[in-house]
């Protein structure tokens, strides 16, 4: 069959434009007109980014007045302060701002960068999964990618299980996606709850900024709400292989049968973008702490250029001992020699992810590089948890997804796995694990830094 490339097109923040410049008070939203209202598409350096849009780090040293005359010269009105609880524990006094211009953000980026009062400018990148989608029909429910049985080339979970090593309960991780349809006949009893908030009081209980976070946020919604329906789908179907329960009597098994799982939506619709992807991953970078055993979060997207922002947000997780496990991407190409941005950021706790098939081979679509991708996983024809929509109700259903954004949520569990078996590790010594343990694999060779594939039978 045919490969259909499974596209979501651009999103654009939900934040508004002011009338006037000048600073607002920290995370908090301009209003005006909506970006939406913006027409056309803008590109920087082969990226889509969202148009008339810039992200800002003004100097430090810098008085209000240099930064209100750098927007009045960008023809620019802050959109919104970006200034995380996460950002704040490192010592961040600025954050970043969001901005909107009147310019091309192309010509507004380049102008900004001679600006005596900017320390960088960079693009509001749009970001979308790496999923592609061949057969969306539950047939047989083969899990290649877990078993060591059907073939080979899997992970060998069913080895571990056959050890009595399931996960546990007391590890998360993060999915940094789509919503997860957290009432999933097959997820729902993984799926956790924020335990320093209060579901439904109306209070920000936990002093994140963000009210009623009970299972996670919608930062493309900019509300609690982290399932919307059936195009939630490839969140859920990520969240299935990590974590979908065991010995249910129906539906598939993830790598950990015990873990909890929290989401931080941010891909929509149309899409994600840089300044939603920073909040997504510096909220769970508060939640670990805060004292919850955020171990991993899983980045099954890409598209965008190098972002400074998001680099600094991921080495704040960083240095909060959480893995960043990231899609490679699905455009067969040597990220190497042509960055593919998350997954290519030099970030210690990265795990960037490549796909391999079912006879080992690396997908055909999947991104390689030999120093910036660490290890092959299960990618191609992997069945998992996702909504369906039947007439006009939302139900439990399961497909069958191609993508590096399938091998990532594989290696994500494995970190999810390690960290039950040995609560003590850290994020360096997991990661360390993972790839020393790696099975060595002809079609890997001198195409990921480990040469091999994902193998957790020996855990």
């Amino acid at each position: 069959m045919k490969k259909v490339f499974y596209v979501v097109a651009i999103l654009f923040l939900a934040s508004c434009a002011k009338q006037e410049q000048g600073f607002l008070p920290e995370n908090t939203v301009a209003t005006g007109n909506s970006p939406e209202t913006v027409s056309g598409t803008e590109s920087y350096s082969g990226y889509e980014i969202v148009p008339n849009e810039a992200i800002i780090r003004f100097k430090p040293e810098s008085t209000e007045g240099q930064r209100n005359a750098a927007l009045t010269a960008l023809s620019a009105n802050v959109l919104e302060r970006i200034h995380t609880n996460a950002m704040k524990k490192r010592g961040d006094k600025e954050g970043i701002f969001l901005v909107r211009t009147s310019l091309n953000a192309v010509n507004a980026i380049s102008k900004g960068k001679s600006d005596e009062a900017i320390e960088f400018i960079e693009p509001n990148y749009i970001y979308q999964h790496t999923a592609i989608t061949d057969d969306t029909y539950f047939a047989n429910g083969s899990l290649w990618g877990l078993g060591n049985t059907s073939s080979v080339y899997g992970s060998n979970a069913a080895t571990a299980w056959a050890a009595g090593k399931t996960g546990s309960r007391a590890v998360y991780i993060g999915i940094i996606d789509e919503g997860v349809m957290n009432t999933h006949e097959d997820i729902g009893a993984n799926f956790g709850v924020n335990p320093f908030e209060t579901a439904g009081n109306g209070i920000d209980d936990d002093g994140n900024g963000l009210i009623d976070d009970v299972n996670g946020w919608d930062f493309d919604g900019n509300n609690n709400s982290i399932f919307d329906g059936a195009t939630d789908d490839h969140g859920t179907h990520v969240a299935g292989t990590i974590g979908a329960l065991a010995n249910n009597g129906q539906g598939v098994v993830g790598v950990n049968w015990n873990v909890t799982m929290l989401s931080a939506k941010f891909l929509g619709k149309r899409g994600g973008t840089t300044a939603n992807a920073i909040k997504a991953v510096d909220y769970f970078t508060d939640l670990k702490s805060k004292g919850l055993n955020i171990v991993a979060t899983n980045n099954s997207w890409g598209g965008g250029g190098f972002s400074q922002a998001l680099q600094d947000a991921i080495e704040r997780a960083n240095a909060a001992n959480i893995l960043f496990v990231a899609a490679a991407g699905n455009s067969a190409v040597n990220i190497d020699a042509s960055a593919s941005y998350p997954a290519a950021y030099p970030n210690s706790n990265i795990i960037a992810v490549a796909a391999i098939t079912s006879s080992g081979a690396l997908a055909s679509y999947s991104n390689y590089g030999a120093t910036k991708v660490d290890i092959g996983a299960p990618g191609s024809g992997i069945w998992s948890t996702i909504p369906k929509s039947v007439k006009g109700l939302i139900v439990s259903s399961y497909a069958s997804y191609n993508g590096t954004s399938m091998a990532t949520p594989h290696v994500s569990g494995a970190c999810a796995l390690y960290a039950s078996i040995y609560p003590g590790a850290n994020a360096s010594a997991i990661k360390n694990a993972i790839l020393s343990s790696a099975t060595p694999t002809q079609s890997l060779s001198g195409k990921v830094l480990t040469g091999g594939r994902l193998n957790v039978a020996g855990f």
